[in-house]
């Protein structure tokens, strides 16, 4: 249950036996009841499947929830199963089994999750029966949790063949990863918002001076998103067809409390206009990838090749499996949640139908029935609860794993998804200054410009072009509004962080794991964040 006092005044006790991390990159804000019961068994889920059919020597991941906030722990190996998963790392690598699910994944899992998607999607639950609504409540959550469990199912196809890359890589060469993950740039179109339907929609617009001027018009931005819809000449079809992609997926975080782009529509209006605005910028990529190359002594050069290949290919799952799986599905749990919310509020069973995206799905369906309980001032308090203050682990951890026990597949194994993982959530640890700040360097090249403090998506209406984001982390979703920030720095989060990702993607200077960021910095000081050097500079 979410927890309704101040940090200080809550026990934090181990949510089981082991050793247990906070993840503050996922989850940087407590979690509502809803998500910390739908969550934790769909990734172990997930977790085991992957750690199994790659020949991981752990049997999954675990997450449990502490008063809101999100913890994840290392499910040990049964020493039994050992041999087997040993077997199992040699047929990896020898197959390449990643390419058949990214097969899988291209061919069957994406395609039939839009579907579900879109299925859902067509339903308005503000025209359903009270009775209709609970089942429909039922129908998202299922769907969600089933696209919890396949974002995970798919998490080794997306990091193994990157760390796998990173290590040989970085032991030929001792070039830092932030240089050798710059080779990843221009391979995963969704990182940079990409679509079919984006594309459309941008040459619509360039050739329609209605279009245009119906953009760059002052307006409510609700209105003006309806209007462009109903444009003739395939602008108002290719403006539906954009907005029916991306308009139902949230656009920060993973829960239900975080905000769908169409809540936001000033931010999705500016974002539409930078898009069309945006000019091609020539591509480095062939140079970088030739002075890494040329680093790489030649007798390893074709397996740098190969092991680049494989990188590349697999690098778009990162993103994709989030995009097209349960930040879509969060969505449609959040929209028929405040149709519910709505339908309750107005009958003085809530206070604010946004305070039933702090009930777990059983209090919706009673709440829907005529149940009082839980009442609105309860409800109410969960919502208010704002505190982002817990311990960084629980318990004490293990000693560290001893790869060269383990036989040669097996150890290949685990060193690339260390690398992964710990690219995806280590932070730096280097000093700061009084006005400068040192985190990793996600994405090459210096901006100047104003910083923007957003703690959650509700703010987005603060951002304007040419600002650099300061916030605590990023989700794929947040790809959609990319195209206005002239850099980006966080708090928490490695160079295979979304935030590092969408940045290289966009080719905009940033820097990730600050740590303090958004505790150092005011809204509106001017910074320079030097994406090469991995520093930030509070110039005023």
């Amino acid at each position: 249950m979410a927890f309704t006092g101040p940090a200080s005044e809550l026990r934090f006790d181990s949510p089981g036996p082991g050793f247990w991390e906070l993840d503050p990159v996922h989850f940087p804000r407590p979690a509502t009841c809803y998500w910390s019961a739908i969550h934790p068994p769909a990734f172990q889920r997930g977790t085991s499947e992957f750690a199994r059919s790659y020949g991981m020597v752990i049997e999954a991941l675990e997450m449990a929830y502490v008063n809101g906030f999100a913890y994840k722990r290392v499910t040990p190996l049964d020493p039994a199963d050992a041999p087997g998963r040993f077997a199992r790392a040699e047929a990896v690598f020898a197959q390449k089994y990643w390419r058949e699910q990214l097969r899988d994944w291209n061919g069957t899992f994406k395609p039939a999750a839009i579907q579900a998607h879109r299925a859902l999607q067509a339903i308005d639950p503000e025209a359903l029966s009270d009775d209709a609504l609970v089942a429909h409540l039922g129908r998202c959550r299922d769907h969600h949790a089933q696209m919890l469990y396949q974002h995970m199912r798919f998490t080794a196809a997306a990091i193994v063949p990157t760390g796998d890359f990173l290590a040989h890589v970085g032991d030929w060469t001792g070039l830092p990863a932030a240089q050798l993950l710059g080779l990843m740039r221009g391979s995963s179109p969704v990182s940079a918002g990409a679509s079919a339907e984006l594309g459309v929609l941008i040459g619509a617009i360039r050739r329609d001076p209605r279009a245009k001027e119906l953009l760059e018009a002052p307006g409510e931005a609700g209105a003006m998103l309806a209007q462009l819809r109903g444009l003739e000449g395939g602008t108002g079809e290719a403006a539906s067809a954009y907005l029916d992609l991306v308009g139902y997926r949230l656009l920060d975080g993973f829960d239900i409390s975080n905000p769908c782009a169409l809540e936001l529509p000033d931010a999705l209006c500016r974002a539409i206009r930078a898009a069309v605005a945006e000019q091609a910028v020539p591509s480095d990529l062939q140079d970088r990838i030739a002075t890494v190359r040329a680093a790489v002594p030649e007798a390893h050069r074709s397996q740098f090749d190969e092991l680049l290949e494989e990188a590349r290919l697999t690098y778009p799952i990162r993103d994709e499996r989030g995009v097209f799986s349960d930040i879509w599905a969060s969505g449609l749990m959040r929209r028929a949640t405040l149709a519910a919310g709505r339908r309750l509020a107005d009958r003085g069973r809530l206070h604010d139908p946004l305070h039933l995206l702090d009930a777990d799905l059983d209090e919706m369906a009673a709440l829907l029935g005529g149940s009082a309980d839980p009442g609105a001032d309860a409800l109410a308090a969960r919502a208010a609860h704002s505190s982002r203050e817990a311990p960084a682990t629980i318990g004490t951890p293990p000693p560290m794993p001893d790869l060269a026990a383990l036989p040669a597949a097996a150890a290949r194994m685990m060193r690339a998804t260390g690398l992964a993982l710990d690219a995806l959530f280590g932070s730096s640890v280097a000093p700061h200054e009084a006005d400068r700040l040192r985190g990793l360097a996600a994405s090459q090249g210096v901006v100047e410009g104003p910083a923007r403090l957003v703690s959650q998506a509700s703010e987005f209406g603060r951002i304007q072009r040419g600002d650099i984001l300061v916030t605590a982390s990023t989700t794929e979703a947040f790809n959609i509004l990319l195209p206005l920030l002239g850099g980006i720095v966080t708090d928490s989060g490695g160079l295979l962080s979304h935030a590092a990702i969408v940045a290289r993607e966009y080719g905009i200077p940033g820097v990730v794991g600050t740590r303090e960021a958004t505790q150092r910095i005011a809204d509106g000081q001017r910074l320079r964040v030097d994406g090469s050097a991995g520093e930030v500079t509070v110039l005023v």
